[in-house]
């Protein structure tokens, strides 16, 4: 035999070989996958089948915590704990709380002058490196952050007279400024002027444009969701050397920021409380003292104008949404505050309620509870909290968690929740 027959014939047992090797090759991955589809069948043959929708009622239930574990029990249940549907379901069942930054050195000095400053906790996460990392910046040429300049996101939960404060483990540099559905909007330390848009559940971020810069005493910022597009707008007044009050509003994920003819000349002195979304409007109580007015700009046409208040507002009155409409909180007399509510804009204020069981005259109206009702007011002598029940027109003290109340500087309403400004790309996960 020819040594090219020998080489045709040794070249052929081997392809023969490999053919067999992959033949049973496959044979395993084959027995391999119908073992696996037998023992799912057993699987849920042992667990009864649910529909969808149940599994979804019974999700929706969860506290945030829970509902973020069990995204990763199984591939459906994450396609449903995702989805806008459950999302939107989640947030519209989601109880109202304070969010507040607690200070780590202020924390540390509290509980005692020479207090060392305790290290963070493994899992804590940084908005502000995230951010950069977020940004494709060098890993040598992150900041070296001092603990004693950072600050823990944190909130307070209130239920049945008593608090409880919940931990986000993220930590960052600059103050909050807006919330809105679970969205927080943070000052960018690390960036002069800079803004940082925050779900501290989902721990999700989006660093924003800069916009006009101006100190912080002298402008305001609000976040608001657009009924007309869906989409989360961020909205920045600012008062100029001459008084002129400017304007300008960003759609949260784009990167330019619009212009919008602000409020005219003299309508607006004071940007000392945080303004109010509720409906359809961004809402600011323009003036420390005797506001007769307050200065509305619907969210989607971006016009200002102002809506007459019932009666003049004073140092310890304000607004404040409740369930989903535009409420004024005012002390009538020393031992009465009344609540009175707007429906829509270009509507009439109507008188929803008189409270005349524990009021004190240095109370102020902080928020109310989305789910229970209940109107949440801070003391101004002491910082304390009080919830007024208006079932059983009861004035609470609230009793806070270890018997003292968070070191923060100010409280913001929010609620937790799972949801994104945009489906698009653009956000940084923090778990990343």
């Amino acid at each position: 035999m020819s040594t090219c027959h020998k080489e045709v014939k040794e070249e052929g047992m081997m392809a023969k070989a490999i053919g067999n090797k992959n033949a049973s090759f496959l044979r395993l991955v084959e027995e391999r996958a119908l073992s696996m589809e037998e023992k799912k069948k057993q699987q849920e043959a042992l667990v009864p089948y649910l529909p969808k929708d149940c599994i979804s009622n019974i999700l929706v239930r969860l506290p945030i915590d829970s509902l973020q574990r069990s995204r990763f029990v199984c591939k459906a249940w994450y396609t449903i704990i995702n989805s806008p549907i459950f999302i939107h379901a989640h947030l519209r069942r989601s109880e109202s709380v304070l969010i507040f930054l607690s200070s780590i050195k202020r924390e540390s000095l509290y509980s005692s002058p020479m207090a060392w400053i305790p290290p963070e906790k493994p899992n804590t996460i940084s908005v502000e490196v995230k951010s950069l990392q977020s940004e494709c910046a060098p890993v040598f040429g992150l900041p070296n952050l001092s603990p004693t300049l950072k600050s823990y996101i944190r909130c307070l939960e209130i239920n049945d007279g008593k608090s409880k404060i919940g931990e986000y483990n993220i930590s960052c540099l600059g103050n909050i400024r807006a919330t809105c559905n679970g969205l927080i909007l943070l000052d960018n330390k690390l960036k002069k002027g800079g803004l940082i848009v925050v779900n501290p559940v989902t721990r999700k971020l989006i660093a924003l444009p800069l916009g006009t810069l101006f100190p912080a005493h002298v402008e305001s910022y609000g976040m608001a969701l657009s009924s007309a597009t869906g989409e989360y707008k961020v909205i920045h007044l600012f008062k100029d050397e001459l008084g002129f009050i400017g304007c300008e509003t960003l759609i949260v994920g784009t990167r330019l920021w619009s212009w919008v003819n602000g409020p005219s000349f003299g309508l607006v002195s004071w940007f000392g409380c945080e303004p109010v979304s509720a409906i359809g409007a961004m809402h600011w109580v323009p003036h420390i003292d005797h506001s007769d007015y307050v200065v509305c700009m619907d969210v989607d046409e971006e016009k200002f104008h102002t809506t007459p208040l019932p009666k003049s507002c004073r140092t310890h009155d304000g607004i404040v949404e409740m369930g989903g409409f535009l409420s004024f909180v005012t002390h009538e007399e020393v031992n009465q505050i009344d609540i009175w509510i707007l429906k829509g804009l270009g509507e009439a204020w109507t008188k929803q309620h008189s409270i005349t069981m524990g009021c004190i005259m240095d109370m102020f109206p902080f928020f109310s509870l989305k789910m229970k009702g209940d109107m949440i007011f801070k003391r101004e002598e002491d910082g304390s909290f009080y919830a007024y029940d208006f079932q059983l027109q009861v004035m609470t003290r609230i009793e806070m968690e270890n018997g003292r109340f968070p070191l923060s500087c100010s409280f913001l309403p929010h609620v937790n929740s799972l949801v994104s400004w945009s489906s698009r790309e653009g956000s940084q996960d923090l778990c990343n």
